[in-house]
């Protein structure tokens, strides 16, 4: 008896427009890929060349999403907790205005990345990063150190605040942010025989007025 065999099963190909699709897809992430490291790293290596060439180019790329910071490695890493704060003034109904109380936003991230086993990227470096790239970029007069910058700094900072205060609190709308910086210096240990002033400084910024309502739902101070 003959046994009858069936057709040997094909494997599945795709067709010319797929695999055209797919290779442009891939050759379009790979030129990405290599661009995003490439200007990484001119901003991170030693001065060259190259780096001196494109530094303008480079420069409006990293920052401030790409920024690059290495403090945690180095050899005195920061020992300071910085929370940034901020408040409002709002415009009520009848034409009067008032000022909210000051807001601890850092104190809300940290509270919403408590026992949060994937806290999000915004939650643990946005308001950090921002506030660092003000402070770099400006004297403590809050004037422009001259580095570069220092425009897109300000209205990165004055931009997250507002998005986190949103259009409208307390019942008015918002017309004016101000943020603010407290900075504690954490107490040394017992046996490293330092002692430092761990009484909290706050650093104030101008008031900044709100020309285009971010989008977000009313708040409470």
């Amino acid at each position: 008896m003959q046994s009858e065999q069936g057709d040997k099963p094909q494997a599945a190909t795709l067709s010319l427009p797929a695999r055209i699709t797919v290779a442009v897809t891939v050759g379009v992430v790979a030129v990405g890929a290599l661009f995003h490291l490439g200007m990484v790293f001119l901003h991170v290596a030693p001065s060259n060349t190259l780096s001196k060439q494109h530094a303008t180019a480079v420069s409006d790329y990293v920052y401030p999403e790409f920024e690059q910071n290495w403090k945690l490695f180095a050899p005195d890493p920061l020992q300071q907790n910085i929370h940034v704060q901020a408040r409002a003034e709002v415009r009520k109904a009848g034409g009067g205005t008032e000022t909210t109380g000051w807001v601890d936003l850092t104190a809300t991230d940290v509270a919403d990345m408590r026992h949060n086993p994937v806290p999000s990227h915004s939650q643990q470096n946005e308001l950090r990063r921002a506030w660092g790239y003000y402070s770099d970029t400006h004297n403590d007069q809050n004037q422009s150190t001259g580095s570069g910058g220092s425009d897109l700094s300000s209205s990165y900072l004055q931009n997250i605040v507002a998005g986190r205060l949103g259009p409208r609190l307390n019942g008015g709308t918002v017309v004016r942010i101000q943020a603010r910086a407290a900075t504690t210096s954490v107490a040394r240990p017992t046996w490293s025989g330092e002692s430092v002033d761990t009484t909290t400084q706050y650093r104030e910024l101008p008031w900044w007025t709100v020309t285009t309502a971010p989008a977000g739902q009313e708040n409470a101070s």
